[in-house]
Order: structure tokens, then sequence, then C-alpha cells
């Protein structure tokens, strides 16, 4: 488990040192239940040039990261498609996810999504297909977080869901 917590932060290094495309579509998202907020607080992390391409693909425009003239198209794709790729339940309820922001580093992007409050939740089950409408290899590593207990999965192109019982 310990080396999932490890190998996306690892890829990124690796790749962002060169200049050609890297060979492998993986993304990460942390689903971490907060006890002072009593929500989910979810981040998805992205390479820059897939995330980029696969709001392209979806959207049918040209949006650039790293450019300050998109930065409102691209909170609002990333709004829509956040929406659509990720869903979170638990206790057996769907929960609200509302749009925080995404943040630019370097060769990746991070989404940042946050769930209305839901108290103690003891059975989580989410759908994770980010990127899955461009890449049929794509691999979201997705670690879930309740007070303090972390378990992580690895969801491989077309499986998206996940159950976890704390």
């Amino acid at each position: 488990m310990k080396k999932l917590l490890f190998f996306f932060p690892i890829l990124l290094i690796l790749f962002s040192f060169t200049g050609a495309k890297h060979p492998y579509h993986v993304g990460s998202v942390e689903i971490n239940y907060s006890q002072k907020s009593k929500t989910f607080e979810i981040t998805g992390r992205f390479f820059l040039d897939d995330l980029e391409n696969a709001l392209n693909n979806k959207y049918g425009k040209s949006l650039h990261f790293n450019d300050a003239k998109f930065k409102s198209q691209l909170n609002e794709s990333l709004k829509n498609y956040s929406a659509e790729y990720f869903k979170l339940k638990t206790n057996n309820k769907f929960l609200n996810i509302n749009f925080v922001g995404y943040e630019e580093d370097h060769e990746s992007v991070n989404i940042y999504l946050e769930s209305e409050k839901i108290d103690n939740p003891k059975k989580v089950e989410a759908a994770v297909s980010f990127l899955y409408n461009l890449f049929d290899d794509q691999l979201n590593i997705v670690h879930i977080i309740v007070n303090g207990e972390r378990k992580s999965e690895k969801l491989i192109y077309p499986n998206r869901y996940l159950f976890q019982q704390f």
C-alpha cells in the first residue's frame, strides 16, 4: 500500500525532466474525511497535458493551462468535468460535491472538491473515472482516509467503482 502512495509523485518527478510525452496515464485521488468540517476534502492530481487534452476532447474547446486568459473557462470546465467523472456515496447516501478550485503545479494539476457535511461515515463508495474519456489505459490511484485510517486502491480502466468500510 505504501508503494502506491509514492508511485504517482515519483512518476511526476521523473517525467518533469523530459521533453517527451509520458508513456503512462496515471492520476491520484485522495478522499479525506475532515472531523473538523464534517466533510470529505477531495484532491485529484493529474498530469497537466492529460487533463488539458481530456477537457478539450470532452468540450470541443481549446483550453490551456498556464495561460491566465483561460482561467475562468477552465474553472467552469473542471467543475462540470468533476461532477460527471467523480461521485461519492457514504452510508448509502449520495453526497453533493462542490468544486472548490484547481492549482497548477509544473507538470500536474490539482483539482479540489468538497462534499456536503456528513456525520460518522462508515461505508464509503466512490466512482472515479477521471480521464477515462481519453485513455483506455488510465490508472487512478484512490486513497480514502477516515479518522486517520487510510485505505488505498487502484482503479484501472474500465473499472471505476470502489467500496471501503471503516
